[in-house]
C-alpha cells in the first residue's frame, strides 16, 4: 500500500481560544460571535468544549474555534498529564489556528494550570496574545505585568463589559492573512414552505413587524413568492437575510387554476435557490403525507432546513409538547433539523425560531477546520470501527471540506464500497455534534487510493 506524504498548509484566518476553565473563554467566544451560541458539551475523553464558528467582526471574516479547558495537568496521573481528548481537540485547533488567544483571569494571577498551557503554547511557535480577562475597572490594568513572564502581549480585557477587546481583535487581525471583506449582496435566502394556509404569512409579517403579505384564512391568498429583506444583530456582525413566503404547495390533483400550478412549480424552484427552507407544518392538522412529500424535497435539494410547528396556541392542552416532537420525528426520521413549536398569532417562541434560522444559516456556510474535522472522523472511527466488507474494513487516510452551501466533504480512503449508508450516517452524526451542524446537510464524496474493482 502506497503512502501519501502531505505537506501541513498555511494556517488560515482561523483563530483559536484557549486556556485553562473558568476564565471566561466561552464568553470571549460568544462576544466575538455577537450572539448566544450553543456550547456542545460532549463526553469528556472524545471532543469536549469545542465549537467553530465563521464570524464577521467589523468587517473582518474569521474562522474562530472555542477549545475545552485544559484542566488535569497531574503528571503522576497513568492516563497522561490532561484527559486525552481535551488535549487532542486543543492541540489540533493549535495546529490549525494562525493566532491563539491565552484567556486567564487577570484576578487570580498565574496559576500553575496556567504555566502548563503556556508550555504548550511555547511549542507551537505561532503568535500567541494574553487576554488577562476580569479587568473589569482601569484599577485591575497593572495586575496584567504579572502575565508578562510569558514572553507574550497582555491585553487587559473585560469580556463582560467588552473593555479592552477592539485593541486585542486589532492586533488578532494584523497576523491573520489576507482575506476578502464580506459583501453586502452576500444575503442568505430563506424560504418559508408548506401547505396553504398553515401560517407561512403570518409568521413573516410577526418577524418583520409589518404586513407585508396578504394574510387570511382563505387557502392559496399568496400566489407568488414575495421577498422581504431580514437582519438579525446591529453594525458589522449583522447577518442579512432575504425571507421568501411562498405559495402553498398542493397535491397535483388538487390543483384547479393554471395560477395555482405555476405558484408551486414557483415554490419548487424556491427551495432550490434557497440556503436555508423553513417547513411549516399545522400543529391542529399534524403531519400529512404531503408533508412528508415537502419534506423529501428538501433533502433532495440538499437545502439547511428548520422544521417549525404553528398554532401551538390551538393544540396546546391537547397534547404535551414532548409526546408531539416525538411522533413528528418519527414521521420525519430522515430529516435531522431543529424542531419549534410556535404561534405567529401571539407570538410564541417566535425569538427562538430566529435563532434556530440563524445557527442553520452558520451550518451551512460553515468552513471546518481540516485538523479539527479529521480529528472527529478518526475519533468517531475509533470508538465504533466501520463494518467488516469482504473481510477488509474502510480506512480513513485524510478528509478535506470542498464546499458550503451545502457542506461538501471529500474522504480519502482505501475502497469507496466499504463506506455503508449506515456507517455514512454515523460519520454525519459524529460531525453534526461536534461542529453544531444541526439542519445542515453534510454531503460525502469519496476518493479511493485503489482501484476500485467489482466485488468476486
Amino acid at each position: 500500500m502506497q503512502t501519501e506524504t502531505k505537506t501541513p498548509a498555511a494556517p488560515g484566518r482561523v483563530i483559536a481560544i484557549v486556556g485553562r476553565p473558568n476564565v471566561g473563554k466561552s464568553a470571549l467566544f460568544n462576544r466575538l460571535l455577537g450572539q448566544r451560541a450553543a456550547i456542545v458539551h460532549e463526553e469528556a475523553g472524545v471532543t469536549r468544549d469545542r465549537l467553530v464558528r465563521e464570524v464577521n467582526w467589523q468587517g473582518e471574516r474569521f474562522e474562530l474555534i472555542d477549545t475545552g479547558g485544559l484542566d488535569t495537568f497531574d503528571k503522576q496521573r497513568a492516563d497522561h498529564v490532561i484527559r486525552a481528548g481535551t488535549r487532542r481537540q486543543v492541540e489540533v485547533a493549535i495546529e490549525d489556528a494562525a493566532v491563539m488567544l491565552w484567556v486567564v483571569d487577570i484576578t487570580a494571577g498565574v496559576a500553575p494550570l496556567d504555566e502548563e498551557v503556556g508550555r504548550l503554547l511555547h511549542r507551537c511557535g505561532k503568535p500567541v496574545l494574553i487576554v488577562a480577562n476580569k479587568a473589569d475597572t482601569a484599577r485591575l490594568d497593572n495586575q496584567a505585568a504579572e502575565f508578562g513572564a510569558f514572553g507574550y502581549p497582555v491585553f487587559p480585557v473585560s469580556v463582560l463589559h467588552n473593555r479592552g477587546v477592539h485593541d486585542l481583535m486589532t492586533t488578532a487581525f494584523s497576523h491573520l492573512p489576507p482575506g476578502e471583506p464580506p459583501k453586502a449582496e452576500d444575503a442568505l435566502k430563506v424560504a418559508v414552505v408548506g401547505r396553504p394556509n398553515v401560517g407561512k404569512s403570518s409568521f413573516i409579517n410577526r418577524l418583520l413587524g409589518q404586513e407585508r403579505v396578504i394574510v387570511s384564512n382563505v387557502p392559496g391568498t399568496t400566489r407568488d413568492s414575495i421577498e422581504a429583506p431580514f437582519t438579525i444583530g446591529q453594525g458589522p456582525q449583522a447577518r442579512r437575510y432575504v425571507l421568501v413566503d411562498t405559495a402553498g404547495i398542493r397535491r397535483s390533483g388538487r390543483i384547479r387554476e393554471v395560477v395555482e400550478k405555476f405558484s408551486s412549480l414557483r415554490t419548487e424552484g424556491t427551495i432550490e435557490r434557497a440556503d436555508v427552507v423553513v417547513l411549516m407544518l399545522d400543529a391542529e392538522q399534524g403531519p400529512t403525507a404531503f408533508d412528508k412529500r415537502i419534506a423529501a424535497m428538501i433533502q433532495e435539494a440538499r437545502k439547511g432546513c428548520v422544521l417549525i410547528v404553528n398554532k401551538w396556541d390551538l393544540a396546546a392542552g391537547k397534547v404535551k409538547m414532548e409526546d408531539y416532537e416525538k411522533a413528528l420525528r418519527d414521521v420525519l426520521a430522515f430529516l435531522a433539523v431543529p424542531m419549534l413549536f410556535i404561534s405567529a398569532q401571539d407570538g410564541l417562541n417566535m425569538h427562538k425560531s430566529v435563532e434556530a434560522i440563524d445557527r442553520v444559516a452558520a451550518a451551512v456556510q460553515l468552513k471546518m477546520p481540516t485538523g479539527v474535522m479529521n480529528r472527529v472522523l478518526r475519533d468517531a472511527m475509533q470508538k465504533v470501527q466501520p463494518p467488516m466488507i469482504e473481510g477488509h474494513r474502510l480506512k480513513l487516510y485524510y478528509a478535506t471540506q470542498v464546499g458550503t452551501k451545502p457542506v461538501r466533504i471529500k474522504l480519502f480512503v482505501n475502497q469507496t464500497r466499504r463506506l455503508t449508508p449506515a456507517y455514512e450516517t454515523y460519520l454525519i452524526r459524529a460531525l453534526r455534534r461536534a461542529f453544531d451542524l444541526d439542519g445542515a446537510p453534510v454531503i460525502f464524496s469519496l476518493a479511493s487510493s485503489h482501484k476500485d474493482r467489482p466485488p468476486a
